[in-house]
């Protein structure tokens, strides 16, 4: 169970999320040029110049299982997500470190790549709970994982410290195991749904 979970590519409609490799730096790059996302202060999103380092950490970490989140329409790199803080001998980890470029952000993207990682996550790896994380000041980020029906489980306050010398509150959100039959109900339903 030592390489739990192993990697693994998942498809749905509009997305793809692929095992992250140096092969998608352009395209990530210009993803993170789209809006200068960097510039946020309350998040960690590389600076284009940076994107190749943080593909190389992110594939270095062992407690991590990165990907790269495809646009099924254009084939190209959108954004990236993550498998992290993965506890295999409890059946726990946490999607996180998640971005997409701002011209596909507040679209179906979202629900659909969270909608696979979750059904993975519950129904091929036998996960009790799937943790996310946020800057408690980032609010369009805890709207997102609460529209999923993650729950609030408490705020880490001064859990640490940022570039800007700033101390970051954690608003930590779950969803365990028993809350997943509703929780997918609810994503197939946001993903179906006629939009305005």
């Amino acid at each position: 169970m030592s390489n739990w979970p192993d990697p693994v590519t998942l498809t749905s409609d509009t997305a793809m999320l692929a095992p992250l490799a140096q092969t998608h730096c352009a395209d990530l790059q210009q993803a993170a040029a789209d809006g200068e996302l960097h510039r946020l202060w309350y998040t960690t999103i590389p600076a284009p110049d940076a994107v190749e380092a943080e593909i190389d950490r992110r594939l270095s970490l062992g407690n991590m299982l990165p990907f790269a989140i495809i646009e099924r329409s254009s084939g190209r790199a959108v954004g990236m997500t993550t498998y992290m803080n993965i506890d295999a001998v409890n059946r726990r980890l946490e999607i996180g470190s998640t971005w997409y470029r701002k011209s596909v952000q507040r679209g179906p993207l979202n629900t659909e790549c969270k909608m696979m990682l979750l059904t993975h996550a519950f129904e091929q790896l036998d996960c009790i709970a799937v943790e996310f994380r946020t800057h408690f000041m980032n609010h369009q980020s805890r709207r997102a994982i609460e529209r999923l029906g993650a729950k609030l489980d408490g705020i880490m306050r001064s859990h640490s410290v940022l570039a800007n010398g700033s101390l970051r509150d954690t608003a930590v959100y779950s969803i365990i195991a028993s809350e997943w039959p509703t929780v997918r109900a609810h994503l197939q339903w946001q993903m179906e749904r006629p939009r305005d």
